[in-house]
């Protein structure tokens, strides 16, 4: 099976993208960083992903036993739903979480609570499956600042608060990027441009429950820009260049988020259904301004479940600021 089968993206200095298989193709990414035959996971989307990922370490030439480090961006589902799976399957490898997510990992009962308060029983495990625990004395707590060591390769975890209290980014300056997670928003794929020699790209903000800060959030970004990488590897859905363009309009579309649901009036679904319209119209907005292709039908279907979320987690900061 070729790299194209596998749903497998290579790019510079070991790092991969790979298709997770969760939901619609493109929709999440789980990279691989690989240096001197040693092996990071970054995110596991859900336990159906697992195989694809032994597929594409397969590949690669590679065995479970070279993984050493499975890194979770933040613990909601879609990029942690696999990490008990993949833990169980990767005997030597250590699960890196940020601090606030490690308990949850641990012991993930009120972290699948809340995941059915947002999706419902049957929807979430349909999703996510079984969450599996991890033992306590396979976790690094990774704080900002913590250094991991790969092959030859030094990795830097960030403390990256705004989408989730919980969110670590990782610094790769061999690779010349950060695995940003939802920090630095989403790119889908279909939204490329090829302009000439250019391929211009494309982000929107997401701004989920339930511990979406506005203030926080641009500060990671401006974090995140700080580093002056040409990279940026998103999970939704990978890689990013000409970040610096990139973080000025995830600014503006933050700041626009924040306006509607100030302006929004009403309560409960009332008021959902108000903010997803006005972030409807903002994401067709950004479709005009840039003059994306996609047809105004596929690009709502494309971006249904984010905006809805992005209702929620709008519509729970404002209640709770």
């Amino acid at each position: 099976m070729n790299n194209t089968e596998l749903g497998l993206i290579p790019y510079e200095q070991g790092v991969y993208a790979l298709e997770s298989g969760y939901g619609r193709p493109h929709l999440a990414a789980i990279h691989l960083i690989v240096d001197e035959g040693r092996v990071a996971v970054v995110d596991t989307a859900n336990n159906a992903s697992l195989p694809r990922v032994q597929s594409a370490l397969a590949a690669l030439g590679l065995t479970a036993a070279c993984v050493d480090y499975v890194v979770l961006t933040h613990i909601h589902l879609d990029h942690a739903g696999g990490a008990g799976a993949y833990m169980q399957a990767f005997d030597n490898a250590r699960l890196v979480v940020h601090p606030r997510g490690a308990r949850h990992m641990a012991e993930p009962s009120k972290l699948w609570a809340g995941v059915v308060a947002v999706y419902g029983e049957s929807r979430a495990r349909d999703f996510y499956g079984e969450l599996i625990p991890v033992p306590a004395e396979r976790i690094i707590e990774a704080g900002h600042g913590t250094c991991l060591q790969l092959g030859n390769r030094e990795m830097l975890c960030l403390d990256l608060p705004g989408h989730a209290k919980h969110h670590l980014g990782l610094v790769d300056r061999k690779g010349g990027g950060i695995f940003t997670g939802d920090t630095f928003g989403l790119s889908y794929r279909e939204l490329d441009l090829q302009v000439g020699d250019e391929l211009k790209q494309f982000v929107f903000p997401t701004t989920t429950p339930v511990q979406f800060d506005p203030a926080a959030m641009h500060a990671s970004i401006d974090l995140l820009l700080s580093f002056d990488l040409p990279y940026m590897f998103l999970t939704h859905f990978s890689r990013v260049h000409d970040v610096k363009r990139l973080g000025a309009d995830l600014h503006r579309l933050l700041d626009a988020h924040v306006a509607l649901v100030e302006a929004v009036e009403g309560s409960g679904q009332v008021r959902q259904e108000q903010l997803v319209a006005g972030l409807n119209e903002l994401l067709l907005a950004e479709a005009k301004r840039y003059c994306w292709t996609v047809p105004e039908a596929q690009l709502l279907e494309i971006f249904a479940l984010d905006i809805e979320l992005n209702a929620q987690g709008l519509a729970f900061w404002l209640d709770n600021r």
